[in-house]
């Protein structure tokens, strides 16, 4: 009902500003059949309207939650410490979309000084998934994320040797994977992907865009510089 109401809304609008029907013309009934012929005529606006509201919508839902989304569990960040936009990624040490954005990630961080990047656990595949989870988080508490991070991705698939691979590779020492906070942080983690409707890993939150999949550096460059420009959240 929300969305038809949007699209109505939308088409009455715009059936206004191109002059289709005059503000004051008309009652209720006569206003809405008009607004009925519109839409009928120009059915192309359904869909944009519906992205429209579901834009809309998502932006509420970050807004909401913005001190949590962008609030790193420990050292589990990357970049600029006070950068002017922060670009949260929902990832999965399983995800193959996710190994796949590690390079646009590092570009980013390369090229862009006043960036930061918050990383979110969302382990969703399997228990090697969240295995690696547990000892990212513990190589967050360390100091130690972005490189276990990498390392990890680099050592394939989540199992028990890639990790102790990892975690030997990039100086984390062992233990601690079973404390209350990480337990937590996994499970806030998982809530705030199913607030956000995220549709799987990555998911991407910068401003007030959610972006789901490996959308490639493009995309994500073109987010950051919306939200600096003002027009992203």
């Amino acid at each position: 009902m929300a969305g038809l109401i949007g699209i109505v809304g939308g088409a009455a609008a715009m059936a206004v500003a191109t002059g289709a029907v005059s503000p004051a013309a008309g009652d209720r009934a006569a206003m809405e059949q008009v607004v009925r012929d519109y839409i009928l005529a120009h059915p192309e606006i359904i869909p944009e309207a519906m992205a429209k509201l579901q834009q809309r919508e998502t932006g509420k839902l970050v807004s909401s939650s913005r001190k949590e989304i962008e609030t790193p569990f420990a050292g589990a960040w990357a970049g600029a410490p006070n950068g002017d936009v922060t670009l949260v990624e929902f990832f999965d040490y399983a995800c193959g979309y996710c190994r796949k954005s590690v390079p646009d990630i590092d570009r980013l961080l390369a090229e862009d000084k006043r960036l930061r990047i918050v990383f979110r656990e969302l382990p969703i595949l399997g228990p090697g998934s969240e295995e690696a989870a547990k000892a990212s988080l513990v190589a967050a508490k360390q100091g130690r994320f972005l490189d276990f991070h990498r390392r990890m991705y680099a050592a394939g698939r989540p199992a028990t040797a890639t990790v102790a691979k990892a975690r030997d590779a990039s100086g984390v020492k062992a233990g601690g994977e079973g404390a209350a906070d990480i337990a937590a942080e996994i499970g806030k983690n998982v809530e705030l992907a199913r607030s956000l409707n995220l549709s799987g890993t990555p998911s991407f939150v910068v401003g007030d865009q959610v972006l789901n999949g490996a959308v490639g550096y493009d995309a994500l460059k073109k987010a950051i510089a919306e939200v600096r420009a003002g027009t992203g959240g």
